[in-house]
């Protein structure tokens, strides 16, 4: 972390400059120097830093005016104050307006240290509060998707959530492919008392057998073939938070005798371990299957069944709410068109009845990728009858207009990069696909990546 935190100093006296330039150098840190409050603020506008040392006492624009305007540049900066033993009392009024610590002269490299363990310290807590905002922020953009309701269906599940999210119960949700049972579990977690901790998923029905006990419950180096590294588990990882399990109607009874073990006994062992480690998290599981039949046919164990599924919800197909499809389809048009950047105004009557009658048999999810495309290749200024032409003629959705697949695919990565800040993992989140797929479309394709 040190080789990547930028330091400035600035005092008027070049030898302290000096010295201190030296001693942070020496331990690993970035740094430049100023010798006046005019010359750190032109330094500011050509780059950022994290940390900076001002002398109180300056000519012309003092430490205290200097702090005031860095803190308008940037307001997560962090400031530490250089001041004679005289001037302490001045040195505390700064960190009333947003200093972090004071420095005395003349410097002791002891206290010098100690000093800078405790601003990379406050440092790394600054910036793992902003993560966590980002994450809370971008789990409820979207949550939205699935909280836009009209139907009293949907009105009634969302009442239930309110009551049921505080308490600790095992909640399955249950509901066809594409309804939005991942989006119903996050809002169940925001909703909780742990929202503030993290919410881990996983998709039982994508990994096999070995492959799921490993990202459950983590493992120690050595553990198998390939296992250079001890790895935590998602169950580990969903400490303090909760831990979601898509499609767990696809798990082995095997997990399943091991995953009942851990929710009763709180605590669980990685694989090619020898030391218990417990978890605190809250479980909610999804399945699109109906489970009774596993359990009479012995692929679904009774006692498992009964422990994740303490309090039921199930989510109705979309073609049974008709009345969510307008108010849906104008959430998706509006964050489509905002991604885009195109200048659109809305659907024509012809479009919102296409978008009324169609069945739906993939659900919200297939809602979203159609009002996405329609806003990809819509040329005129409305959402109309062409763009959705497929719904009433049965036709492909894939290759509608002049565009092809590809061109469609690469406008969205670029978009949502765009919309992202060039930021990979949010991309990637946001386009429903992992890290590494999406390195290599953007790899493929060529797309350039802009902050």
């Amino acid at each position: 972390m040190k080789s990547s935190t930028h330091i400035m100093v600035v005092d008027d006296e070049e030898t302290i400059c000096e010295a201190l330039m030296a001693w942070f150098v020496k331990d690993g840190y970035k740094v430049e120097t100023a010798l006046s409050g005019d010359e750190a603020l032109k330094r500011l506008q050509d780059k950022p830093f994290d940390i900076f040392i001002v002398d109180l006492k300056m000519p012309g624009m003092d430490g205290i005016e200097l702090l005031s305007r860095i803190k308008e540049k940037l307001s997560d900066a962090v400031v530490v104050m250089i001041t004679a033993h005289g001037s302490i009392q001045t040195a505390v009024e700064a960190m009333k307006r947003g200093a972090i610590d004071y420095l005395c002269k003349p410097f002791d490299p002891d206290e010098l240290s100690l000093l800078m363990e405790r601003v990379m310290t406050h440092k790394a807590l600054q910036q793992e509060n902003i993560a966590l905002k980002e994450r809370l922020l971008e789990q409820q953009e979207d949550a939205v998707d699935v909280c836009i309701v009209h139907s009293e269906p949907m009105r009634k599940i969302f009442a239930s959530i309110e009551e049921m999210a505080p308490s600790l119960a095992p909640i399955l949700i249950t509901g066809e492919t594409g309804v939005g049972k991942d989006l119903v579990a996050r809002a169940i977690h925001l909703k909780s008392e742990r929202a503030f901790g993290p919410f881990v998923a996983v998709n039982c029905g994508a990994l096999s057998e070995s492959l799921l006990e490993s990202e459950l419950y983590g493992h120690e180096r050595g553990a198998f073939t390939g296992a250079v590294k001890t790895r935590r588990g998602r169950l580990e990882m969903a400490d303090k938070g909760t831990l979601f399990l898509d499609e767990i109607g696809e798990i082995s009874t095997k997990v399943q005798v091991s995953l009942l073990r851990a929710l009763e006994e709180k605590h669980f062992l990685r694989l090619g371990g020898s030391h218990p480690i417990s978890s605190d998290f809250r479980l909610v599981s999804a399945t699109h299957r109906d489970l009774s039949p596993l359990i009479k046919e012995n692929q679904f164990r009774e006692d498992f069944y009964y422990r994740i599924n303490v309090i039921t919800i199930h989510i109705p197909p979309l073609r049974e709410r008709l009345e969510d499809i307008p108010a849906l389809s104008d959430y998706f048009f509006k964050r489509y068109v905002e991604e885009t950047g195109k200048h659109l105004e809305g659907f024509t009557q012809k479009a919102l009845e296409l978008l009324e009658s169609y069945a739906w048999p993939g659900n919200v999810r297939e809602l979203r990728n159609i009002i996405e495309r329609a806003v990809v290749i819509a040329k005129g200024r409305m959402i109309g009858a062409e763009e959705l032409k497929f719904l009433d003629s049965g036709s492909s959705p894939i290759e509608i207009g002049s565009l092809t697949l590809e061109e469609i695919e690469i406008n969205h990565i670029k978009t949502t990069l765009a919309s992202c800040k060039g930021n990979i993992s949010r991309t990637a989140n946001r386009l429903g696909i992992n890290r590494s797929t999406l390195a290599r479309k953007i790899k493929r394709y060529d797309v350039k990546i802009h902050d």
